[in-house]
C-alpha cells in the first residue's frame, strides 16, 4: 500500500491488541440522530427548464447518518453499542429503527417528541458527485421532558459504559444544560467523553476528554485562521486551553491529522487515504474509532493514529461509509 505513514512491527502490535478488545467495550452515543437518503442516477442532459442537470434515477438507499452513523461505526469496528437521541413519530425514524435492528443497536434510547419530526439529508448522486442535497429538520431546543428522558437513559446506563461521544450535530440535543448535566453524571468516574463539536456550541464542551474538530472548525473556534504549521499549533494550543480539555484532535483532510495534549506533545499524523472520493461521515468514523481506541486502553496518540487509518478507509467511498475491524486491521498488516 502506497502511503505516508509506515507502522513500526510494535505500533501493529499495540493496535491489533486494542482491536481485540473492542468486542469487550461498550460505548453510549447521544447527539442527533439522523436519517441519510441517497439518490443515484446519471446525468446525460441539461433541463430545457432551467440551467440544471437532469438526473435520470437508478437506485435510492437509506443509511443511518448523524449520531447513528457514529454509532454504526462503532458496531461495524466491533464495540458494544448504546445510542440515544430524538426520532420522530415518522417513517424516517420508523426506518431509522429498523436501520439499527439490522446491525443489532439497541434501540431503548431513541425518544420521541410530539410534532417533531426526524432529521433526514437527502444527497442527489450522479457519477460519484454530490449533486444537490436537501433537508428535512426542525432545530429547536428539546423540550424539557424529552431531555430528561434522554438524561435519565444515560444514568441508567452509566454503570456498564466504558465511554461517551457527544455527537453534535446542532439540531437541538447538545445544549449548555444538557452538557452540564452529563459533567455533572460523569464526575469521579474514569470515563472518557469524546465530543464531536459543532462551532456555535464551542463554549458548551469545557473539561471533556477530547475534542474532535475539523480544520475549518478549529479555526473558526479558536479565531485563528489555520494556513501553515505555526497558525495550526497556535490554534491548536488555543483551543486546548480554552477548552480546558485533556485533548483536541484536529483532523486536517489530506493533511491527516494534529493531536494537541495537555500532558504531552503534540503529534502530526499523515493520512493514508489513496484517494479521497467523498468526506461525508468522516468525523463519524474518527470519533468512533478514537473513542474505540481510548476505552481499548491505546493513548490519545495510539488512538488518534487508529482512527487516522479508519478514515483512509471511508473517504475513499462515495456515501456515508463505515469500516470494519477486519479492513482496520488488514490497513495495519500493510503500513
Amino acid at each position: 500500500m502506497a502511503n505516508r505513514l509506515r507502522l513500526s512491527s510494535e505500533q501493529k502490535q499495540r493496535l491489533a491488541q486494542a482491536i481485540a478488545h473492542f468486542p469487550e467495550r461498550q460505548v453510549l452515543v447521544v447527539g442527533d440522530l439522523m436519517l441519510d437518503n441517497f439518490i443515484w442516477g446519471e446525468v446525460n442532459r441539461i433541463s430545457p427548464e432551467a440551467p440544471v442537470p437532469v438526473v435520470e434515477v437508478r437506485e435510492e438507499s437509506q443509511l443511518l447518518g448523524g449520531s447513528a452513523n457514529v454509532a454504526h461505526n462503532l458496531a461495524s469496528l466491533g464495540g458494544r453499542v448504546l445510542v440515544t437521541g430524538v426520532v420522530g413519530q415518522d417513517p424516517a425514524g420508523q426506518a431509522l429503527v429498523t436501520l439499527f435492528n439490522q446491525i443489532a443497536v439497541p434501540t431503548a434510547g431513541l425518544i420521541s417528541e410530539d410534532g417533531r419530526p426526524t432529521t433526514v439529508k437527502t444527497r442527489i448522486i450522479a457519477h460519484h458527485q454530490q449533486v444537490v442535497r436537501f433537508d428535512r429538520e426542525w432545530r429547536a431546543p428539546l423540550q424539557a421532558d424529552t431531555g430528561a428522558r434522554i438524561l435519565a437513559f444515560l444514568r441508567k446506563s452509566l454503570p456498564d459504559l466504558h465511554g461517551i461521544i457527544v455527537s453534535d450535530y446542532a439540531k437541538g440535543v447538545v445544549t449548555r444544560d444538557f452538557l452540564d448535566a452529563l459533567r455533572d453524571l460523569v464526575a469521579g468516574r474514569p470515563l472518557p467523553v469524546v465530543v464531536d463539536p459543532k462551532v456555535q456550541h464551542a463554549e458548551f464542551y469545557r473539561s471533556f476528554t477530547m475534542v474532535t474538530p475539523n480544520h475549518h472548525e478549529a479555526s473558526q473556534m479558536s479565531g485563528i485562521p489555520i494556513r501553515d504549521e505555526k497558525s495550526l499549533l497556535r490554534a491548536g494550543e488555543s483551543l486546548l486551553a480554552r477548552l480546558d480539555c485533556e485533548t483536541v484532535l484536529i483532523t486536517r483532510g489530506k493533511e491527516g491529522m494534529s493531536l494537541f495534549q495537555r500532558h504531552g506533545p503534540v503529534v502530526h499524523i499523515p493520512t493514508v487515504a489513496q484517494r479521497v472520493y467523498d468526506v461525508t461521515g468522516a468525523g463519524d468514523t474518527v470519533i468512533a474509532a478514537v473513542t474505540l481506541g481510548l476505552v481499548a486502553g491505546l493513548s490519545p496518540a495510539e488512538a488518534a493514529l487508529l482512527a487516522n487509518l479508519a478514515a483512509g478507509v471511508v473517504v475513499g467511498e462515495v456515501g456515508t461509509a463505515v469500516v470494519s475491524s477486519a479492513q482496520l486491521l488488514a490497513i495495519i498488516q500493510d503500513c
